[in-house]
């Protein structure tokens, strides 16, 4: 056939990626990315930065030699998804095969995987902020959610100094609580938010930015389904027993590595496709987070009592 499905699959899956960056509350932790080595599949490389200390000058030796190591550790992408989908010739032809199309995978990624990308990043940091003891379960209400966040945040900069942008991911349960506070309307900011192209006005706490996230997405762990297993054919995920709603997350907004990709997009005509008369879409998407281990200490959770 004429129509170049290859090119189609390119344009498919950069569309697809900025979509991603845009749509995700979560999207803004790809920033960090920027210099992550990604060559295709499943691995990345990320940069390791380590240096000596400061040392006495000696004023006829002059400078003590530092040291300073540059390597790249390859990290797994752990989370590799997929499906494959099928539309009738009959109802998409050449001619409007790229908007039937892209209406459908657009439609896909924006109710299916960005839900389940925010929800796995938000529940792994939680399980390394856990792990790490960066972590406390706490009642909130309206009387004091103003208070225990502007403890959080203090007890952050305490350890970071105040010249780091804070970013504060909240409940979308909580958000309204902190709106019903007596005291917010003296503390609270309108400021810019960038998000990849995107730039938005948000609310912000003491020069730290508010980004509301659906509570649905703001668990301490999931379920993810394979999408084949009795009672998992539909796919997608859950919150897993025993999962704990997490009322917010403070991080410095460079310490996050997020790394999203969706694999080339494959897409077969129908004269190629051999087990239907129809346009067959594979879709494969990698991700992951990390935190570096030195980082940690500068994430906070907070979490249901």
């Amino acid at each position: 056939m004429a129509i170049n499905t290859l090119e189609y699959a390119k344009i498919f899956s950069q569309t697809l990626d900025r979509q991603m960056l845009a749509e995700a509350t979560s999207g803004w932790m790809e920033a960090n990315a920027g210099q992550v080595k990604y060559s295709g599949g499943n691995e990345v490389k990320i940069p390791m930065i380590s240096t000596s200390g400061l040392g006495d000058y000696d004023r006829d030796e002059g400078f003590k030699r530092g040291a300073v190591t540059l390597s790249y550790q390859t990290m797994i992408m752990t989370q590799d998804r997929g499906r494959t989908f099928h539309l009738d010739a009959m109802d998409v032809d050449e001619t409007n095969f790229v908007a039937a199309a892209g209406n459908v995978m657009g439609e896909f990624q924006r109710l299916q995987v960005v839900s389940e990308i925010d929800a796995y990043r938000y529940s792994r940091i939680a399980a390394l902020a856990a792990a790490k003891d960066r972590a406390a379960e706490q009642t909130v209400t309206a009387e004091n959610v103003l208070s225990l966040l502007l403890a959080d945040i203090a007890m952050i900069r305490d350890k970071i100094g105040d010249t780091t942008e804070l970013v504060i991911s909240m409940s979308g349960l909580v958000t309204p609580l902190l709106a019903q506070s007596k005291e917010i309307q003296k503390k609270i900011d309108v400021s810019d938010f960038k998000k990849g192209e995107v730039s938005m006005k948000v609310k912000s706490l003491d020069g730290c930015p508010i980004l509301p996230v659906p509570s649905a997405r703001m668990k301490t762990a999931y379920m993810f389904y394979d999408g084949e297993t009795t009672g998992q054919e539909g796919g997608g995920f859950k919150p897993a027993e025993g999962a704990k709603a997490i009322n917010w997350i403070i991080m410095p907004r460079n310490v996050p590595v997020a790394v999203s990709k969706t694999d080339v997009t494959r897409i077969f005509d129908p004269m190629t496709n051999q087990q239907a008369h129809a346009w067959k879409i594979d879709y494969r998407k990698y991700h992951d987070l990390w935190i570096p281990e030195n980082r940690l200490a500068s994430v906070w959770v907070s979490k249901e009592a």
